[in-house]
């Protein structure tokens, strides 16, 4: 009875802890919309969102127009001509994760 209750034991420990060490990794690795531009958007957009050859503008949209944009190419509906580069960018992005960069784009951004 006791080594049941060992192994029981044992089996617990070795399932429960690489899932709390999951959870971890994925507290750590949060969304940061400064980050997630800098990486991604900044490539065609500049790294102040100004815009670069026919990559637009976005630090003078609107945090709502944004928001609609990336949306629009995440459910892949065509918005212009950029949008088979748009699309794989978005369809990454959670509705928190869209709301996170149109707001640190349309406030931060907009400030440079």
């Amino acid at each position: 009875m006791k080594t049941l209750t060992f192994f029981a034991v044992a089996l617990v420990v070795l399932v429960v802890a690489p899932a709390s060490a999951d959870k971890k990794d994925a507290a750590t690795k949060a969304f940061s919309a400064d980050k997630a531009f800098a990486k991604t958007c900044a490539n065609c957009h500049g790294p102040t969102g100004a815009g670069m050859a026919s990559f637009p503008r976005l630090s003078d949209k609107t945090k709502e127009h944004l928001v609609g944009r990336l949306k629009q190419y995440r459910a892949g509906e065509k918005v212009g001509p950029n949008t088979p580069l748009m699309k794989p960018h978005a369809v990454k992005l959670t509705d928190a994760e869209i709301e996170g960069l149109a707001t640190y784009i349309s406030a931060v951004l907009s400030q440079k």
